[in-house]
């Protein structure tokens, strides 16, 4: 059993990344359980979880409460994510004699005390190789990190035709991915376009007030495979971004991404190939992409949908990303050898 260990109140990159690698693990024979360290109330990516058939356990919150449930399960490796499960989980279960590895997924440090644990987490992660989302990530560690970025199953290429008339913004309703721009955007477009979010978080009721009459606000989805067919474009204006799986999901469905140009969004998102990028907090250059995506022709947006698609499959399919993942899993110590289905 191999736990990934996680301290969770939402759906974010994170999160995602989770279920997308717990899936293939045991599509690899590999047996998984997502560990959430307490419970933060109600939290939709359990909704996500079980509509996705994966093994999930909450925990107490605290440190006793995690070193019971090692001590009980004892899991073959603990993967941790995010630095609560870091700088608790790791030492805990070094100390039952559990092997560990740690992904960072943090695009930049949090403001304080958040920084100051990030920092911690960073410094602590000796213990156990290392996994960075993106190079920008890497660059910051202490210590030598694997660079692995977000991957996907890309599933069947999609079909032809003119994309849906919306665009749509996928992720934490939180400061650094700047909802507040998409929605400012939103109103210098007008509404020729529909706008749609999928998300929550701290600025959620703020925004639905202020741009609830152009921007529609649906909560987190529970099955967004449904929801992609039904988006033209996706718009990114983050503040900070490592490799965001979203942007995965959007191009592997043939759904282009409007994107300010930070982390490593220069890698997925190919001027007009599969979108378009704008410096970050130009909200006047983004409605101008807006605009371009809306002028294109049926043939110009065929033609984009198929290299969205094409991008993912030739640079982050499984097959690509996962056995790196795998090595540093043998090299923290774990002994297996999975099947291949």
């Amino acid at each position: 059993m191999i736990w990934q260990l996680i301290d969770s109140s939402g759906v974010g990159g994170a999160e995602r990344h989770i279920a997308t690698l717990s899936r293939c693990l045991e599509n690899r024979g590999l047996s998984v359980r997502i560990v959430l360290m307490a419970d933060h109330g109600e939290n939709p990516w359990l909704e996500q979880l079980s509509a996705a058939g994966l093994s999930c356990q909450t925990l107490d919150g605290s440190a006793a409460g995690l070193w019971r449930g090692l001590r009980a399960a004892r899991p073959a490796l603990v993967h941790c994510h995010g630095y609560k499960a870091g700088v608790v989980g790791r030492p805990l279960a070094r100390a039952a004699g559990i092997p560990v590895v740690t992904t960072f997924h943090a695009g930049a440090r949090g403001l304080f005390p958040v920084g100051v644990y990030d920092a911690l987490d960073e410094w602590t992660s000796f213990l156990g190789p290392r996994i960075a989302v993106s190079g920008q990530i890497e660059a910051r560690l202490p210590f030598s990190s694997v660079v692995v970025p977000s991957f996907i199953d890309a599933g069947q290429r999609p079909t032809a035709g003119r994309l849906p008339n919306r665009i749509g913004f996928v992720g934490r309703l939180s400061e650094e991915k700047r909802p507040d721009h998409f929605c400012e955007i939103a109103r210098l477009a007008g509404d020729s376009v529909e706008w749609h979010v999928y998300g929550a978080g701290p600025m959620r009721a703020d925004l639905e007030k202020r741009f609830g009459d152009i921007v529609r606000f649906h909560g987190v989805a529970t099955d967004m495979s449904r929801v992609w067919p039904t988006l033209g474009a996706m718009l990114m204006p983050s503040r900070f971004e490592g490799l965001p799986l979203a942007a995965l999901e959007a191009l592997a469905h043939g759904v282009p991404v409007i994107a300010s140009r930070v982390g490593d969004l220069g890698s997925v998102v190919i001027e007009n190939e599969t979108g378009w990028l704008f410096e970050a907090g130009d909200v006047e250059a983004a409605s101008g992409l807006v605009r371009r995506w809306a002028a294109l022709d049926d043939e110009a947006q065929t033609r984009m949908r198929q290299a969205c698609w094409e991008h993912v499959e030739k640079h982050y399919a499984v097959e690509r990303h996962l056995p790196p993942i795998l090595d540093c899993y043998r090299r923290a110590g774990l002994q297996f050898a999975p099947r291949v289905t």
